[in-house]
């Protein structure tokens, strides 16, 4: 019969439930043995005595333990009444004598709605599976479950005939004695425990007992939780801690609660709850020996009787529970038990939570607004429970799972908004699909077929609550085969929840914390994949890779073991490694501060553990190009990059993500031509932009589709960025401008793009446009669009950078040949302000350049560079002989150039590769040779007389001895009319010099030219005129 409230109404009238036919177990008939009657409830017994007007007859001195009787009764909650026992009264002499056999009863259930989950006996269910028949066509249509059976130790005790008022005044006087005084004594406790629970009996017909108990409820709770406290916590040796359980439990059928509204009320649940959970595991209330002795029976008896009425009054408080309040704060207190270490422990709470979940899938009426808010706490504990390696509490478990299942639909039928009910009809729809593909063994046997189920009907928040109640379950596991567990548990949700989380980055922060204590490879490698899911998803791809990036670098071994690992879909591998990549670029696009560089060098770190992994081998196919040149902007911005928070390098990561591309990539001869060339060294330091040449050649030669992929990449991009991501990104694509592809790039990329870097301030934009410059005039169609650049290119060779001026040579040597002759007399000129330069190779191509325009010039327009020829003679020919046989080498080859344009023949010594000064005889012809063609052309003696300043000792010394030998050769009228005195003093300098041999020769020239000097205007006649004779002559 329905519990009766105040006024007669039902307790349970109008409750809304959800009908299912969800299959139930036969029960298992228990083991017999022992002998005698059968065993009565303790509870059941006990009440009895206290609220029956009749004489309870007295009890046999010894209980019969037969088995019969728990046919119909069911430990730990299902036993007919708990409030009624013969221990209650019994001596304890009388309680202890004798010698019996004891049965526990095993899980049986004696009501319709129950489920017998003994795992061992569920091949006798019907083969076909479960039937479960949800209706779909309307959600109004969804069938309620059968009202079950009340529980006899539920119900409402029997209205006995009403106490007197002497009665009632003598057990308030009772109690208040207590209120206002101590209780000591086992006994005195007993009483005073017994009055209170006699008085709750008045409730109904008396208002002043429901008004005393109301305002002394305070003082109860704290007596309650003295008494409580009072008891030993690892033992049990009294009555007390039971009675304050039955006390408890009939209060709450008068709706007054001890046990929840204040925080007193919630520290003595959370006492009381302790007080049974944290008893030792000498035996438990399921399963006791067979066997035992009288002294033990007392024991055995006292902790079965007090874990029954415990039981019993924890499902007495969620009776009348439609907002979920009181079953919230009972599993707040039960929680930590479910997830103990301890084997009976985790035992003793299952059982409980069964009992309370059964209890509550029968009296469940719920009303908005719900005070329960951790469904999928809830689940995912029960779930985990499932599949413990303890078979006595993963069978409580199952039992509690199906109810839970019950309880489930109800919440979700009740909260479910009005407008989405078609979602919940298609919900309910695949619930049951889900169900009809298992029979019951099988679906209460395996957790991750329960977490398919409860899926369907958990929100975004509780499936966050399910995935985090597991991360936090790897903590402290008793068994490796729960590890294992958690771990389908958390692939399995994540596969069929898709994309309906909230709170991800949690989520990947817990995982990331627990994968240090995961010590079985295959758990972990369940949570990464349920990271790789999760990362596989658009919506959730920059939130994980955000939080994955927030851990220190480099990386400990389980984060780069989770990075290397990652399983992504095929389909979704570009979409990650694009989203890692783009973080990384993003650091590139405005100016470097510390928490972008930080970023930036994480991001690196994760794409070389990523690319070490190989797991994502096509996308890094596929992603080359960019993956490519942003790591190589990224080594350009580690060069001199230090921050504290990395211990080692911070280019390092770069260089290693950027040599495992290529060998990932099958980049493996490029990689060959980096090492031997040192292009690593290069790219790290000040030489970056050499290494990247170095590598746009290598991939130019050995991987052509790679650079072409490349270089139309960088057509839009180049300009983006920073200066680092520009200058790098530019030093890329000049190079690859050598490729034959690039005559197919619109001029806006190429010629007109290079003109604009010309004019750039930054000199590094100079070289890198006259590289390009260079690179393009390889291709013929192309160069007259690069002579429009000519006077560009032209003032670079006033350039003090020495890559300037060689990079214009270069380029001018390639157009040489289209020059006018204007244009070829002007660059000649500036190429003779070059000769004898410091920097060798500046010195030795402005002398191939100059001998390329002199071959260039056509016939008829060699009267515009004659000048510029005679003007090279004397430096050409003091240059032959420099210490550095390469230029020495090209004077004379240019010198040969010159004399042909002139046509004249050198005599044979000028091609001697010996020091003049030591061969004075072919010094002379030399020098008479030269003296004498170029008379009235150049001054050639003042031209001479100019190097004998130059810093190379070979060219001083050459200019010095010529200086002295061309006085002979020169006019001695033009001489000695311009004076001696400019020579001389130029020479007398040199007699200081340290170098003894150019000394010599100083003071030997020095001689000559004061004697030319000093010739009489007489002897410079008749030597005029006897060569005018001679040439007359002949």
């Amino acid at each position: 019969m329905p519990l009766p409230r105040r006024g007669g109404e039902p307790r349970l009238a109008g409750a809304r439930v959800v009908r299912t036919s969800l299959p139930r177990a036969t029960p298992r008939s228990p083991k017999r043995v022992g002998r005698g009657a059968p065993l009565l409830s303790h509870a059941q017994r006990l009440t009895r005595r206290r609220h029956s007007s009749e004489q309870v007859p007295p009890e046999p001195e010894h209980a019969d333990f037969r088995s019969g009787k728990w046919l119909q009764e069911r430990a730990g909650g299902d036993a007919r009444d708990l409030r009624h026992t013969p221990l209650a009264r019994m001596g304890s002499r009388q309680r202890v004598s004798g010698t019996e056999e004891v049965v526990i009863p095993c899980a049986s259930d004696s009501d319709s709605g129950s489920v017998d989950l003994q795992l061992s006996n569920l091949d006798d269910i019907h083969k076909g599976g479960p039937s479960v028949e949800f209706a779909d066509s309307d959600i109004s249509d969804i069938p309620i479950l059968p009202q079950e059976s009340l529980p006899d130790n539920l119900r409402s005790p029997t209205l006995q005939e009403p106490l007197s008022e002497a009665s009632v005044e003598r057990l308030v006087q009772s109690i208040q004695e207590v209120l206002h005084g101590d209780l000591k004594g086992e006994l005195q406790k007993l009483k005073f425990l017994r009055s209170l629970s006699s008085l709750s009996q008045t409730i109904p017909y008396d208002e002043s007992t429901e008004s005393f108990i109301h305002r002394h409820t305070a003082e109860i709770v704290h007596i309650l939780t003295v008494l409580v406290q009072e008891e030993p916590l690892h033992s049990l040796n009294s009555l007390v801690r039971q009675e304050v359980f039955v006390t408890i439990t009939d209060l709450s059928y008068r709706d007054v609660h001890l046990l929840f509204g204040s925080e007193d009320r919630e520290d003595l649940l959370g006492l009381i709850t302790k007080s049974m959970m944290s008893l030792p595991a000498i035996c438990t209330p399921i399963q006791l020996p067979r066997i035992v002795s009288n002294q033990a029976i007392q024991q055995e008896c006292l902790y079965r009787g007090t874990f029954e009425t415990f039981s019993v009054m924890l499902q007495s408080l969620v009776v009348k529970d439609p907002h979920l309040e009181i079953f919230d704060s009972i599993f707040k207190h039960i929680d930590p038990w479910l997830q103990s270490d301890r084997d009976h422990e985790r035992e003793r709470a299952t059982f409980v939570m069964a009992k309370v979940l059964k209890c509550l899938s029968s009296y469940l009426s719920p009303k908005l607004p719900l005070q329960f808010h951790r469904l999928g706490h809830l689940v995912a504990v029960m779930a985990l429970l499932c599949g413990d390696p303890h078979k006595e509490v993963a069978e409580e478990a199952a039992e509690g799972t199906h109810y839970l299942l019950h309880i489930t639909l109800r919440l979700k039928y009740i909260t479910q908004d009005r407008d989405s009910g078609k979602n919940l009809r298609e919900t309910v729809k695949k619930c049951r699909e889900l169900l009809e593909q298992y029979n019951l063994k099988g679906f209460y046997c395996c957790p991750f077929k329960i977490v398919q189920v409860f899926e369907v009907f958990l929100d975004s928040k509780e499936l966050g609550q399910f995935i985090m109640t597991v991360l936090d379950s790897l903590k402290s596991l008793p068994h490796p085969y729960i590890q294992q567990t958690a771990g389908e548990l958390l692939i399995t949700l994540v596969k069929s929840a898709e994309a309906r989380f909230e709170k991800v980055p949690e989520i990947i922060g817990v995982i990331c914390a627990r994968l240090s204590i995961i010590t079985l490879a295959s758990v972990r490698q369940q949570i990464i994949n349920t990271v790789s899911l999760f990362v596989s998803r658009p919506k959730y791809t920059d939130i994980v890779l955000s939080h994955l990036l927030c851990h220190p670098v480099p990386y400990d071994r389980h984060l780069a073991e989770l990075w290397r690992t990652l399983e992504v879909e095929l389909s979704s591998t570009t979409w990650v490694l694009w989203r890692l990549l783009r973080k990384l670029q993003k650091c590139h696009d405005g100016p470097t501060q510390e928490k972008m560089a930080y970023v930036a060098v994480a991001v690196t770190d994760a794409l070389y553990e990523v690319l070490m992994g190989n797991k994502l081998r096509a996308a890094a196919f596929r992603l080359f190009p960019q993956l490519l040149m942003t790591l190589l902007i990224q080594i350009h911005h580690s060069i001199g990059l230090t921050m504290s928070d990395v211990s080692i390098p911070s280019g390092l990561f770069a260089i290693q993500a950027t040599k495992t591309l290529l060998l990932r990539t099958l980049c493996w001869q490029e990689f060959s031509i980096m090492e031997k060339n040192g292009g690593w060294t290069l790219l790290k330091g000040e030489g970056h932009l050499q290494g990247v040449f170095l590598l746009a050649n290598a991939l130019m030669e050995r991987s052509h589709l790679f650079a072409y992929k490349i270089m139309y990449l960088l057509v839009p991009l180049i300009n983006r960025g920073n200066d680092k991501h520009k200058i790098t990104s530019a030093g890329f694509f000049v190079e690859l401008l050598r490729s034959p592809m690039a005559r197919r790039l619109p001029r806006v990329y190429s010629t007109i793009r290079l003109k604009t870097w010309l004019n750039e301030e930054s000199k590094l934009f100079r070289i890198l446009a006259l590289r390009g410059l260079r690179n393009l005039v390889g291709h013929r169609e192309m160069r007259e669009d690069i002579k429009s650049l000519l006077p560009c290119i032209l003032n670079s060779l006033y350039e003090t950078d020495e890559r300037i001026i060689l990079l214009a040579i270069q380029i001018l040597l390639q157009l040489v040949r289209t020059l006018d002759s204007s244009t070829l007399a002007t660059m000649m000129k500036t190429l003779l302000s070059l000769f004898g330069d410091v920097r060798q190779d500046v010195h030795r191509f402005s002398m191939t350049l100059f001998g390329a325009s002199i071959k260039a010039v056509k016939h008829t327009e060699k009267k515009s560079v004659e000048d510029q020829v005679l003007e090279s003679l004397v430096p050409l020919l003091l240059f032959s002989q420099d210490e550095n046989d390469a230029i020495a080498k090209e004077s004379r080859r240019v010198l040969t150039l010159c004399a042909r344009f002139l046509n004249w023949k050198l005599p044979r010594e000028v091609y001697c590769k010996d020091p003049l000064y030591i061969k004075p005889n072919e010094v002379r012809r030399v020098c008479k040779f030269f003296g004498e063609r170029s008379k009235g052309k150049i001054d050639i003696l003042d031209q001479t007389l100019t190097y004998s300043k130059d810093p190379k000792l070979p060219i001083r010394r050459t200019a010095v001895l010529f200086v002295g030998l061309l006085s002979n050769y020169v006019d001695a009228s033009e001489l000695k009319r311009k004076g001696t005195d400019w020579i001389e003093n130029d020479l007398r300098e040199l007699l200081q010099d340290p170098e003894p041999s150019l000394r010599i020769i100083a003071s030997q020239a020095l001689f000559r030219i004061q004697r030319v000097g000093n010739i009489p205007e007489t002897e410079i006649s008749v030597s005029w005129m006897r060569k005018l004779l001679g040439c007359l002559h002949t």
